[in-house]
């Protein structure tokens, strides 16, 4: 285990409890054929800085919903965002929040879009759940195990609508890949090879003053007590440990394993078990793993190989072309497909030129997956990504990310989702809140 992570842990605590407001119930996605009771998604959005931002230019061009209210804890953020609305709108009625509870409470929210670091994703899904509301959860679901498997329970106890923002599975691109693989047109699929991304490493940052308009304990929420600096609150929390797996989670890896994932039927299974190296820069604020590879098998024999896209590309000549070198690699007896956003390869073009037929295996269809939330929401029916697979693949990080700082081969039992015969990587499966925040 990283040594930097060991002092960070021992100095969290835990205690107090996330107040849970009065639940109104909501009878909005009772059945598959519910609907909403007016022609609008009425919409509020929570984390509103560069995702979140992009999310509400790109809500707002939907017709058939309406945006309420906005809630950060940067008040230039919720400014933004108020504006875009407002401009919109032609009125100045979207109201703003510091507290995603008080924005929550509403009853005139039939929906809200998270967007927010790591350590916040559970704590505001369950209170989404709780208060009725459906859900466009972005990327990763949790930062532990633990967590991730307490916002399934969540979800299911209230019955949410739920999208997790894994958007590869609408890109065409993507599913057509799949569908290949799971068809049989590469031969027997042999391995799965991810590359994700990796990053360059900064000095340590000196403490700096907590700008005016920033509420920095409620941004902390659950982590340790930590020195403000500039870079730990934009978007580089995603490479600090004490907020994210880094690039073999939300930083990148997330999206690909979630396909690798889709490609192995392995919406609610996993890899049986994982074997993992990496490093981390021994000074600097990031500490997240910068170069890894994990390998992990699966039942049918079929492994995945999540490696950062630095060695992809010395390894794998598919990794070097026209599109990007963050893509996905299936291998076959037969034949080879490389996906990633914008490019699409194969070993022959008879590969790509193939039509998937009616009585084959078709995955479920969506071209835009912020268009097949509004419309799960508007049907009461899941999305394309509900929570059940979005915490598996969640986990299969998660293992990557243990077994590395455990360095030694791990077995995972996909019924129990525990390491099998190993209580120390059982015990990193979850990790302390820093009070008065906790999992209910």
């Amino acid at each position: 285990m990283n040594r930097r992570r060991f002092i960070k842990q021992s100095t969290a605590g835990v205690a107090g409890l996330l107040a849970a407001p009065t639940i109104i119930p909501s009878h909005l996605w009772s059945s598959s054929q519910a609907t909403l009771p007016s022609n609008k998604v009425n919409m509020g959005f929570i984390g509103v800085g560069g995702m979140g931002t992009g999310h509400v230019r790109t809500f707002l061009g939907f017709e058939d919903i309406h945006v309420r209210a906005v809630c950060d804890v940067r008040k230039e953020h919720r400014d933004r965002a108020k504006g875009l609305v407002d401009t919109q709108y032609g009125n100045e009625e979207c109201a703003t929040y510091n507290d995603f509870r008080k924005l929550l409470a509403r009853d005139d929210i039939d929906a809200v879009v998270l967007a927010l670091p790591d350590q916040w994703h559970v704590l505001i899904g369950q209170e989404a759940a709780r208060q009725g509301k459906a859900m466009y959860y972005e990327k990763p679901m949790s930062f532990t195990v633990e967590e991730a498997q307490a916002m399934r329970s969540t979800v299911k106890r209230y019955g949410s609508i739920f999208q997790f923002g894994t958007q590869q599975r609408s890109d065409p691109r993507f599913r057509f890949a799949v569908e290949l693989a799971r068809n049989g047109y590469l031969g027997d699929l042999k391995r799965v090879i991810v590359g994700s991304a990796s990053y360059t490493e900064v000095p340590e940052q000196p403490e700096e003053a907590i700008p005016d308009g920033l509420d920095y304990d409620m941004w902390l929420g659950p982590s340790p007590d930590l020195p403000y600096t500039t870079l730990r609150c934009s978007r580089n929390w995603t490479l600090i440990r004490d907020h994210s797996l880094g690039c073999l989670g939300s930083a990148w890896g997330i999206h690909h394993i979630d396909i690798a994932q889709w490609t192995m039927d392995a919406d609610e299974s996993g890899p049986i078990s994982v074997e993992a190296r990496g490093s981390i820069p021994t000074t600097g604020l990031y500490d997240t793993f910068q170069y890894f590879e994990s390998e992990h098998l699966y039942a049918n024999g079929a492994t995945v190989l999540h490696i950062d896209h630095t060695h992809a590309k010395k390894r794998f000549p598919q990794f070097v072309n026209p599109g990007s070198s963050m893509g996905i690699l299936w291998e076959g007896s037969e034949g080879w497909v490389y996906v990633s956003r914008g490019y699409l390869g194969a070993s022959s073009d008879r590969i790509l030129r193939t039509k998937i037929g009616p009585n084959e295996i078709k995955l479920p269809e969506s071209n835009n997956h912020r268009r097949n939330f509004i419309d799960a929401v508007r049907t009461g029916t899941d999305p394309i990504c509900p929570v059940g697979p979005g915490v598996k693949s969640e986990i299969v990080c998660q293992q990557a990310d243990i077994a590395i700082r455990m360095g030694q081969r791990l077995e995972w039992d996909n019924d129990t989702e525990t390491f099998i015969n190993n209580p120390i990587a059982n015990s990193m499966l979850s990790s302390p809140m820093r009070g008065p925040w906790k999992l209910s």
